[in-house]
């Protein structure tokens, strides 16, 4: 058995909350870069002009891709051979959160109750996904999640009897409802299966893929490539100016489900989708 600090934790995570808000993983800006070349709008390609002067900016000057520095995402593996000593997991990540959110000068984004809508002061408490898996090592994800994005999300309780063309139909079309509001050009996660709540975490979890990386499964693979096509048929382009780039990449993740079931969810990701992670 193997021990990890809580302090280790912590202290982890408040310099990935801080690594995420001022740096684009680079495969992602490597896609920005490209796909600015595909832009056939003038206003478009002055779009993606800004959006790389911005990332430049952002590095350069140390300060937040975005000014919605997001709701903390945590994505933990955890080993099994590994004790966490000197606290627990949950109260470590938030500390790092707050710790990160506070040195760094991130914006504090995260209200104490939906309704009350009283500011935390510190963006806590994060949202924590935690898997256990072999090994005595922890990985740890931030993806710190804007709302402009967010809150075009969406869910649909599918049955078996659909068919390919209507779940990529249902793709489209929440991209076409969200228009500029999550700031495109986008990255659209994709969940197909498991249960309702499973579903949505398999959306959020495509977002932390490599925008070059596509799924490994074939039928999937070629899934993502026609909706990504079909989405950027639809002409929203940069910042929803019009154009031919609405979104950077799809990305799809799925697992089974139920006989009398077939959940998809989308969950769009602007383009600053960020996420860190490091391995203790």
């Amino acid at each position: 058995m193997r021990e990890i600090s809580a302090e280790r934790i912590e202290n982890t995570v408040a310099e990935l909350c801080i690594k995420a808000n001022l740096y684009l993983p680079s495969d992602l800006e490597s896609c920005i870069k490209c796909r600015a070349q595909d832009e056939k709008s003038e206003v478009g390609r002055n779009v993606f002009d800004d959006i790389i002067e911005n990332i430049r900016v952002a590095r350069d000057e140390k300060i937040p891709i975005c000014q919605d520095t997001g709701m903390a995402v945590v994505f933990i593996e955890l080993g099994q051979e590994v004790h966490v000593a000197g606290g627990l997991l949950e109260d470590a990540v938030n500390k790092g959160v707050a710790r990160g959110y506070t040195d760094g000068k991130l914006r504090f984004s995260v209200v104490s109750d939906p309704i009350e809508r009283v500011n935390t002061g510190n963006n806590t408490p994060a949202v924590i996904h935690l898997r256990l898996t072999a090994g005595d090592k922890i990985k740890i994800t931030v993806a710190p999640k804007g709302f402009g994005s967010e809150n075009m999300s969406a869910l649909k309780m599918m049955t078996p009897s659909v068919t390919v063309d209507e779940i990529v139909s249902f793709v489209v079309e929440s991209v076409s409802k969200a228009g500029s509001n999550p700031c495109p050009p986008i990255v659209v996660g994709v969940g197909i299966g498991g249960d309702f709540e499973q579903c949505a975490y398999l959306a959020k979890k495509a977002l932390c893929r490599p925008v070059s990386v596509r799924n490994s499964k074939p039928l999937y693979e070629e899934l993502e490539n026609r909706m990504l096509k079909e989405i950027n048929r639809l002409g929203i382009g940069p910042q929803g100016f019009g154009g031919t780039v609405t979104a950077l990449a799809v990305n799809i993740e799925q697992a089974p489900t139920h006989i009398a079931g077939l959940p998809v969810s989308v969950n769009v990701g602007c383009h600053v989708t960020r996420h860190a992670e490091a391995e203790i």
